[in-house]
């Protein structure tokens, strides 16, 4: 039975990993369409998606190796697994995204004075590809039932979006002399994009640098442990997140009194408990005895 269960795992995880292949290369080969149309076009908003696209890219070739290697067990390199190389890559994604949205500002802010016409049938036809492109894209990531599926299906679907505001530009500059309207779609998707990314990266900064990844999590840990029996106070208590998800709690208890075999039994069962709701991924909890000294003091 164990089996047979570990096998379907397996199938599970194969296929989910066959779908985020998928969705990386139709993705990585339009980011490549869209920037040269972006030229060719002479379309800043195509250029301003191209970049949100490169973004996306770059997210689902990091979700697609992740899940190849979510396999790997922790080892003598790296005790805790290879969770966190997951901040590194959205650390890389968040740099890339910055850079390019400021390149993308340079160019559309000066044709808010001066703007140029674009090549609307090109912008129109480039909108087509990339609606059905992202949208077939996004269709088969739902089928998905892994969080890597499910967020990136979300990216997929604002993609579908965007290319749609691209579609209804290029429909009206068929009828209007409207040339402003390319750079002021370019620079509204910029923005948005950056809000997204500064919003991400500087979270992901946070958790590099060992902060709590909530405060209100860390205090109602606090609360659970000090309300404890036999325990008068705690200190050392450090949360951290090692991807953003899987968090680690470390902390030292004072007893109040030297402890038998069972009431350490029983306090033990009590920690599983109170700390069950909070999910995490390793927690290391010291004992310390009536006059003990904190060999970490």
């Amino acid at each position: 039975m164990i089996q047979k269960m570990t096998a379907h795992n397996h199938h599970q995880h194969d296929v989910s990993s066959g779908r985020i292949r998928l969705v990386f290369f139709l993705n990585f080969f339009f980011t490549i369409i869209e920037f040269t149309g972006g030229v060719l076009t002479n379309s800043t908003a195509i250029m301003a998606d191209a970049v949100h696209d490169l973004g996306d890219t770059l997210s689902i070739g990091l979700a697609w190796l992740l899940s190849k290697h979510s396999r790997k067990h922790p080892n003598d390199e790296f005790t805790y697994g290879y969770y966190r190389f997951s901040l590194l890559g959205a650390l890389v994604n968040g740099i890339v995204l910055i850079s390019g949205s400021a390149w993308v500002l340079s160019e559309a802010l000066p044709k808010l004075l001066s703007p140029e016409m674009p090549h609307a049938q090109g912008m129109f036809w480039l909108a087509i590809l990339g609606i059905s492109v992202n949208g077939f894209a996004a269709w088969k990531i739902s089928k998905g039932k892994t969080l890597n599926e499910r967020i990136l299906n979300w990216h997929l679907m604002e993609d579908v979006l965007g290319w749609l505001s691209v579609l209804i530009v290029s429909i009206l500059l068929f009828f209007f002399d409207w040339p402003i309207l390319d750079p002021v779609l370019s620079i509204v998707f910029t923005l948005f994009i950056l809000m997204n990314v500064i919003k991400n990266t500087s979270q992901t900064i946070k958790i590099f640098l060992q902060s709590a990844p909530d405060n209100k999590m860390l205090d109602a840990i606090r609360n659970k442990l000090t309300s404890l029996d036999h325990v008068n106070a705690i200190h050392h208590l450090h949360l951290w997140s090692l991807d953003g998800e899987r968090h680690v709690l470390t902390v030292h208890l004072e007893i109040d009194h030297m402890i038998t075999a069972h009431e350490q039994k029983q306090i033990k069962q009590q920690i599983s408990e109170r700390l069950a709701d909070f999910y995490l991924a390793h927690t290391t909890i010291e004992f310390e005895l009536p006059e003990e000294a904190c060999r970490d003091d």
